[in-house]
């Protein structure tokens, strides 16, 4: 699973160094190191193992092929999306409509979201935790969703 916070920097070419724990995850679960990198909505990169990737395919699959929401995910999906290999320095490469839009250069933040990795400008996210602080009423919700 991946966990936590593992700030790190985006290079000027758009590539990101797998932090060594996730790259230890990844070598564990998985077997290959191919990533669909996308979004759902340009403000953070989505990284997920090819293999999740495939589970989340294979739901779509099981849907109509007019089904609006789906059909909004995969073009929304594709639209930010590209897949990606790690190469042998453990770096991803971002697409760059991505980069530009979600801001990712320089600083960013790679979190842990149990399937995949999130990456996000780091000085956004941590803004975003701050003004929006995890509260009693949020962990009675979460509790109420089991």
């Amino acid at each position: 699973m991946f966990r936590g916070n593992r700030p790190t920097r985006m290079d000027e070419k758009g590539r990101l160094k797998v932090p060594a724990d996730y790259k230890r995850v990844v070598e564990d679960r998985y077997s290959a190191a191919r990533f669909y990198v996308t979004s759902k909505n340009g403000k953070a990169a989505l990284v997920y193992p090819m293999e999740e990737w495939e589970k989340i395919e294979q739901e779509m699959l099981k849907m109509p092929e007019n089904h609006p929401q789906r059909q909004k995910f995969l073009l929304v999906t594709s639209y930010w999306g590209q897949e990606a290999e790690m190469d042998a320095q453990g770096r991803l490469l971002f697409p760059q409509l991505l980069r530009e839009k979600a801001q990712l250069n320089g600083d960013v933040a790679v979190l842990g979201k149990l399937t995949h990795m999130e990456v996000r400008n780091l000085a956004e996210v941590s803004a975003q935790v701050e003004a929006d602080p995890f509260t009693d009423e949020d962990a009675t919700a979460l509790s109420a969703g089991r």
